[in-house]
């Protein structure tokens, strides 16, 4: 159960990856992770290609990024999700919310 982060050269991508099960106990790594990036316009990618479960709250967490996201006029990407991950956002609805990259 990792969140771990990669910031670009100019400061305007973070790149935040959830390894494992992305849920509740993740909630503080992963507000950690984004809260201090405030730089307008940035860019927010949340690679899923290494998540194996996520429940509710985890979809609390990514609207919460993509309200952070927009109260700097940035944008969210989700990337890489796997089938499971893939129809839980589906189910959601998330992809009227926010870009998915398959």
């Amino acid at each position: 159960m990792t969140v771990k982060t990669y910031i670009s050269d100019d400061q305007n991508h973070l790149s935040i990856i959830v390894e494992e099960r992305f849920d509740f106990s993740q909630h503080q790594y992963f507000r950690d992770a984004y809260s201090k990036h405030t730089n307008k316009g940035m860019l927010f990618s949340l690679d899923l290609s290494q998540t194996s479960y996520m429940d509710s709250s985890a979809l609390g967490m990514i609207l919460l990024l993509k309200d952070h996201a927009e109260s700097i006029d940035g944008k969210i990407v989700l990337r890489k999700p796997n089938d499971a991950i893939t129809k839980i956002l589906e189910i959601a609805q998330f992809h009227r919310l926010m870009s998915i990259e398959y």
